[in-house]
């Protein structure tokens, strides 16, 4: 890439950062989201020394959903008493910051933009408090038709539905069962070394004063099912799965390198935006081409890394499940004990459903102004292992060949991927083991299950676990050796979904 640097009036800068977390002992007093999101985009505005609020010129707001507004971009403005010509409420996606935030340092380099905001917030854990205690919380009343609701079926198929293997935690199984099995590991060391990531990130929590949850836990606390650590889905207890229950909020203040010096911020705390990329996986999980990585994933942290071909001082890399993490720690050559996060992990630091890598944006700019490094790495992550966006920020100035690389590296993943198996869900008869998910109840006792497998002609199946035998729901859950491989054989039931049984 080259070196000529941008000039100072096109080159896209971080300049201010915001966090609010509220914990109100009564539900009736929390913030709502617009004035959390309120007072993060002041805060961010105060850190950059103040006097930028009537100057931002476009807003993104991430999508919330603990309170369902219309008009939320508008509304928000209207609290800030600013009037934005963009103002823009985005789509669901836990990527979406990412890709808001570089969006926004395209459009100050392109001219488009001056002063950029990017914040988002959510009171998931008030909405929670007082739908039990029955209180009636007193903000903006929720609106009858919601601006970009969440629509279920544009994530999941009514086949994934019907088997039950549909939400995050339902998913994400599929991948970290494969990459055990993939990277020859037994289940017991896959779930050792989750346990130890997320001991670092969680001591990473407890030291971060925006985090949600300041409690560091050791490995085998996290490892290990508990009472109050329940299996929720096999292999991943409680403290391994994303909490949104918080009351929490971020901003992200952008401008040009011209407006920044000429408002008096100190060089030291100015952040430069080097470039990402973006690509995804087909929404629909089972027509992948396998479960074991992420052509995604890969393509835009391969970009990543040629914009920082000397790699990265820190990283964050998203941490809704383990596998996400594992894989990409593994695609960037990290080693194992380098930790993933600046910001402390989704099961500790928390974060809205949508604006973990907002906050971790925030957290990484503190840590980049207070260890300056060349070059570090945001890399966020949506859906089910599904949408995938990587920004590389730093303390230098950022080559122009970085920012101007596509931001689309859509074409790279799909030719890295493996032709996708045909899937034959009247099929009866031989098949192994791909990839599984056991779901586990309340009690943390397994509940249901589905199987992936493929025929011995490559095609794939989908079939659920018959609960009642026991040994085969042992062997699915072994520490000792993953049963990925393992032969069966499927059925159609009545009901027209396939089952799996145990050879």
């Amino acid at each position: 890439m080259s070196s000529t640097a941008l000039p100072a009036d096109r080159t896209p800068v971080i300049i201010g950062v915001g966090e609010v977390v509220d914990r109100p002992a009564d539900a009736a007093l929390a913030l709502e989201p617009l004035a959390l999101m309120a007072a993060a985009v002041r805060a961010a505005d105060a850190d950059a020394g103040g006097g930028f609020l009537d100057r931002i010129d476009s807003m993104d707001v991430i999508n919330l959903v603990s309170w369902r507004y219309d008009r939320v971009a508008a509304r928000l403005a209207e609290r800030l008493g600013i009037n934005p010509a963009r103002a823009v409420y985005a789509l669901v996606g836990g990527e979406t910051p990412t890709t808001k935030i570089h969006e926004a340092a395209l459009r100050i380099m392109n001219g488009n933009s001056l002063v950029a905001v990017v914040t988002g917030g959510e009171a998931a854990n008030a909405v929670s408090k007082a739908k039990a205690a029955g209180i009636d919380l007193p903000w903006t009343p929720p609106a009858a038709k919601p601006e970009n609701p969440i629509i279920g079926s544009e994530h999941v198929t009514p086949l994934a539905v019907r088997h039950g293997i549909m939400s995050p935690v339902h998913v994400y199984p599929l991948y970290e069962n494969a990459t055990t099995a993939a990277w020859d590991m037994t289940p017991a060391q896959a779930l050792a070394e989750s346990g130890v990531a997320y001991q670092a990130i969680s001591e990473i929590a407890a030291s971060n004063p925006h985090a949600w949850g300041q409690k560091a836990f050791t490995a085998a606390e996290i490892a290990t099912p508990t009472p109050d650590n329940r299996m929720i889905a096999w292999p991943y207890t409680k403290r391994m799965v994303a909490n949104n229950t918080v009351n929490q909020a971020g901003a992200v203040l952008m401008t040009t390198l011209a407006i920044a010096r000429a408002a008096g911020i100190a060089e030291d705390r100015i952040i430069h935006v080097h470039g990402g990329a973006a690509a995804a996986e087909p929404m629909d999980y089972l027509a992948r081409d396998q479960f074991d990585h992420s052509v995604a994933q890969n393509a835009v942290l391969g970009q990543a890394m040629r914009i920082a071909p000397n790699g990265f001082d820190r990283v964050e890399l998203y941490s809704c499940f383990p596998t996400v993490p594992k894989m990409a720690r593994r695609t960037l050559g990290l080693s194992a004990d380098m930790p993933f996060s600046v910001t402390g992990g989704l099961s500790f630091a928390g974060a809205g459903l949508n604006c973990y890598m907002l906050q971790s944006t925030c957290a990484m700019v503190r840590s980049l102004r207070a260890r300056p490094a060349a070059q570090a790495l945001l890399y966020g992550q949506g859906g089910y292992v599904t949408k995938h966006h990587a920004l590389v920020i730093g303390c230098d100035a950022a080559d122009p060949a970085g920012l101007m690389l596509p931001k689309d590296v859509q074409d790279a993943a799909e030719a890295e991927r493996a032709p996708v198996p045909a899937l034959e869900l009247a099929y009866a008869g031989p098949a192994t083991i791909e990839t599984f998910s056991v779901v586990h109840d309340r009690d943390g006792a397994p509940a249901y299950g589905s199987v992936v497998g493929r025929t011995p002609a490559g095609a794939r199946v989908f079939g659920r676990v018959d609960m009642a035998d026991a040994d085969f729901v042992a062997r699915l859950e072994s520490l000792e050796a993953s049963p990925v491989g393992l032969s069966g054989t499927v059925s159609v039931s009545e009901d027209g979904l396939q089952a799996w049984h145990a050879a």
